[in-house]
């Protein structure tokens, strides 16, 4: 299966990813996990600056995840969406293009977690943003984004809480299917 967790930055995604490989029933399952920091050495903008070229780049590296049979991976083609939706360097019609575009690829996921914010600080990794009005712009932009490609999702869980009842929702989600 294709599983994808998307939400807003600092709450808790790759955490979860990282736990569930650790697990017995998603051995065999490709994980990946942020390299925005990878990304942002090589100069591409991250955040409030990102570029198209910049979304690009993270949606060519979406579009390569979803290239394989059993993926976990952090971030959606919905959070790229998220981010050309509110990047201050892109103008309107490129950031409608864009999100037209990487709309193609949602039905590709056979499960879409998103993981709420409610009840999670923001921590400072040294790369994310920082600022909770936009963490809050970017998570209202995700959920806008759900609403209006909901048709293009084949099953979609919110999940919240500590990183054990995030793991116990995906769990009994996905306990009959696992392989």
């Amino acid at each position: 299966m294709k599983i994808g967790l998307c939400g807003t930055m600092s709450v808790g995604k790759t955490t979860l990813v990282n736990a569930l490989k650790e697990l017995e029933e998603f051995e065999g399952y490709i994980t990946r996990t942020e390299r925005s920091k990878h990304l942002m050495s090589m100069g591409i903008p991250l955040n409030t600056d990102s570029t198209l070229k910049g979304q690009t780049v993270f949606l060519a590296e979406r579009a390569s995840e979803l290239m394989n049979k059993a993926i976990i991976t952090d971030r959606t083609v919905l959070d790229v969406m998220a981010f050309a939706h509110c990047s201050n360097s892109m103008n309107y019609v490129e950031k409608e293009n864009f999100v037209q575009l990487a709309s193609c690829l949602i039905h590709e996921y056979d499960y879409i977690f998103y993981v709420s914010p409610e009840g999670v600080d923001i921590e400072d990794n040294g790369i994310r943003e920082t600022d909770a009005k936009y963490r809050q712009l970017i998570d209202n932009s995700i959920r806008y984004f759900i609403t209006r490609y909901g048709n293009r999702i084949k099953n979609l869980i919110q999940i919240q809480g500590s990183t054990e009842e995030r793991i116990k929702v995906i769990q009994e989600t996905l306990s009959p299917q696992y392989v």
